[in-house]
């Protein structure tokens, strides 16, 4: 072994991997077999592995030096993939909570959601009095992670949520899953007990890391104030990345209080630059991808009965509605939307189905099973959409068998392709890019030469008409449905403007089928995960991510019940949502359940309302009840014109059903509609039932 200082010195310039020589093969060949064979090997092995040589350094210094004779011909200099990392000195001398706010306005965030608490006051004390953020202080952590989900989905930007341990924590696990289910840019940072302290149950200790890994797209402690900057980065990229979600950082206290001492390296541990096997892999794949967009763009051209069904993969993309226009326009094919896609599709448009699904109109859901070409574009085929799957989409499959037309998916997770229907041909990736590549292969239809398919949808939606249900004039009271066509009559004239949030039950359903959606982000619900409550926090985060929109809260009383707290957070800071809450005293959705499917047996479904009135007089909010139907312009005009928060309270008929309606087990074309002879036995039938107490009053 040598011990020489020497040659110390010089095996660790020999290890150090700062490029390597390439030689032209002629100028290889004119030298000895000891050069070109040795050196080649040395090089190849430098390349593969820069952690340094293992053959006896004196050799490689004698081969370095024949090397070096040969300077003049080198052809070029090909850095190794290792290079140094560049070090950040800005954040030396501050503390974690001080290093987060820096690092949120680098992220470009103006508006955080969330409740203090012992293990996060770090990080509070340091964005105290902060010029450059709003902090938005809800009533409850379910309040602010609902908030930021509507802030993300108005905006398009990720919606951040700052929370303490323990209870703070889990207290925000549904709005996550919720973000999760319905694909929400979501950034939440959960306080911590001390590192020291992890494992010792202390005092508001809970083991959020495990408790979200199912909810969230990723998530993490930061267990070092050094990797605080680089995990708040990566924390942004994986939530607004793919299919946009939510992600979690866990921040210890002993973390955001100590002080950085050191520069330290901003790389991210996420994945780098793809490697040059990667770039042709990934080369070969664009090869089949466009292969694949040339063959669907085929079937649509050769399809009779084509339909588009977008979801919120559309809404999302800022292109994605004027694209999706484009190809509908081109090839004249109808369009339907998921209830998360609501707006991604002017619904005046002739070539609009609406909404299809458990609870859309009648005819998107005839059209799905009868087109022999469906085209799902950024939607996923959950089940309120396909029904029983062994029912769904008949013709389109028995086209695919002739290759005549099948089910096509443009789908940007993996995952969800093949999931649970069995397509023709999968579309993987950016659907922006994937139908700019698409709509210059479709040829041009025009209406008239699919006459036979819009002529078959014209007399569906004659039959079927959304507008079919029980009107006021018979009871004197207001069916919901009307108030909804109503608010979509006198918003009309603000187009994009209007933002609408619901809850989650009848109203929710009734709002998606009466409203006329005609603009992308003005639809804001949940979705996947169905919360109740979603509605009024959603509306407050929508309003601060646009001040200057109208944005309206539609609730029923069950569903605002669970977070009316906030009403207050409306008030402290003045944020003007206008909320309807439909009154009709009883969880609408089960109670249908439980009159279609469980012969009238109203098992916990009714429930003793607060005075809304006085509680919204309690907390600061200007509020107007509305009992007739010749009252409901009148109010809803009042709530639009009224300045900062307002609150109306609409008394509505009870046991309303939502129709269409397809139950359970049944394929998209077994639904049932408003049927007036058929409802008159339905409610002598609950009368009977409930002995008297639901039902009668209609039935006399």
């Amino acid at each position: 072994m040598l011990r020489s200082r020497s040659a110390k010195a010089a095996l660790r310039t020999v290890r150090k991997p700062e490029c390597t020589v390439l030689l032209s093969t002629s100028q290889i060949e004119e030298n000895s077999n000891f050069i070109r064979n040795t050196t080649k090997r040395r090089v190849a092995t430098a390349t593969q592995s820069p952690i340094g040589f293992r053959e006896d350094p004196i050799t490689v210094l004698s081969h370095n030096s024949k090397i070096a004779s040969l300077s003049q011909s080198i052809v070029s200099t090909q850095p190794i993939v290792r290079p140094q990392t560049q070090m950040d000195e800005s954040f030396i001398g501050k503390t974690g909570g001080e290093i987060f706010h820096e690092m949120m306005l680098r992220q470009g965030v103006k508006h955080i959601f969330g409740y203090p608490g012992g293990a996060i006051l770090p990080v509070f004390d340091a964005i105290y009095n902060s010029k450059h953020l709003n902090f938005i202080l809800p009533k409850h952590e379910q309040g602010a992670g609902h908030m930021a989900e509507g802030y993300a989905r108005a905006s398009g930007l990720p919606g951040v949520v700052l929370v303490t341990s323990g209870p703070g924590a889990t207290n925000i696990i549904t709005p996550l899953q919720d973000a999760l289910s319905d694909g929400t840019p979501l950034v939440v940072f959960s306080g911590q007990v001390p590192t020291t302290a992890i494992g010792n149950d202390a005092f508001q200790e809970a083991d959020i890391i495990g408790i979200s890994r199912a909810c969230t797209k990723w998530n993490v402690m930061v267990k070092n104030i050094a990797e605080l900057p680089r995990r708040i980065k990566e924390a942004f990229e994986i939530a607004t990345s793919g299919r946009p979600g939510p992600v979690l950082v866990d921040l210890p206290k002993d973390v955001t209080a100590s002080i950085l001492r050191k520069a330290i390296p901003m790389s991210s541990t996420l994945p780098t630059l793809p490697s040059q096997a990667s770039k042709l892999a990934q080369a070969q794949m664009r090869q089949q991808l466009e292969k694949t967009i040339s063959r669907v763009a085929h079937l649509i051209n050769i399809s009779k009965k084509p339909i588009i069904y977008a979801g919120q993969g559309i809404v999302n993309s800022l292109e994605g509605p004027e694209l999706l226009k484009e190809l509908s326009d081109k090839s004249s094919i109808p369009v339907t939307t998921t209830l998360q896609g609501l707006g991604g599709y002017d619904e005046l448009d002739e070539k609009s189905l609406h909404m299809l699904g458990m609870h859309g109109s009648a005819y998107a859901n005839l059209a799905m099973q009868e087109a022999d070409l469906i085209l799902a574009i950024g939607a996923r085929f959950d089940d309120r959409v396909t029904g029983n799957l062994k029912k769904f989409a008949p013709q389109a499959k028995a086209a695919a068998d002739q290759n005549r037309g099948g089910i096509v998916h443009f789908e940007i997770l993996p995952k969800n392709i093949n999931k649970t229907v069995h397509v023709t041909e999968a579309v993987e990736g950016d659907l922006v890019k994937n139908l700019q590549i698409l709509n210059p292969q479709v040829k041009e239809r025009s209406m008239a030469d699919r006459k036979e398919w819009f002529d078959q949808i014209r007399n569906w939606k004659t039959k079927y008409p959304l507008s079919n249900y029980e009107r006021a004039e018979r009871s004197g009271l207001i069916k919901p449905q009307t108030l909804i066509e109503e608010l979509s009559n006198v918003t009309a004239h603000r187009k994009e403007d209007t933002i609408i949030t619901t809850g989650v039950g009848q109203h929710q359903m009734w709002t998606a089928q009466h409203f006329r959606w005609r603009h992308p982000r003005t639809m804001i619900t949940s979705g996947g995960l169905g919360t109740m409550g979603y509605g009024l926090p959603a509306a407050i985060g929508a309003k601060v991510a646009r001040p200057e929109a109208l944005v309206i809260d539609i609730d029923g009383d069950a569903s605002f019940n669970m977070t009316l707290t906030e009403m207050s957070t409306a008030k402290q800071f003045n944020i003007g949502v206008k909320i309807i809450v439909l009154n009709n005293e009883e969880q609408g959705m089960v109670t249908q359940w439980q009159n279609i499917f469980y012969k009238d047996r109203f098992s916990h479904t009714h429930s003793e309302n607060p005075d809304f009135m006085k509680l919204a007089d309690a907390m600061g909010i200007q509020a107007r009840r509305c009992k007739r139907p010749d009252d409901v312009v009148n109010s809803l005009r009042w709530l639009i014109e009224s300045e900062g928060p307002a609150f109306l309270e609409v008394i509505t008929d009870k046991k309303v059903s939502v129709l269409p309606m397809v139950p359970g087990g049944c394929g998209l074309h077994e639904f049932i509609v408003y049927d007036s002879e058929q409802d008159k036995v339905r409610r002598k039938m609950m009368a009977e039932r409930t002995g008297g107490k639901y039902g009668a009053e209609e039935c006399s």
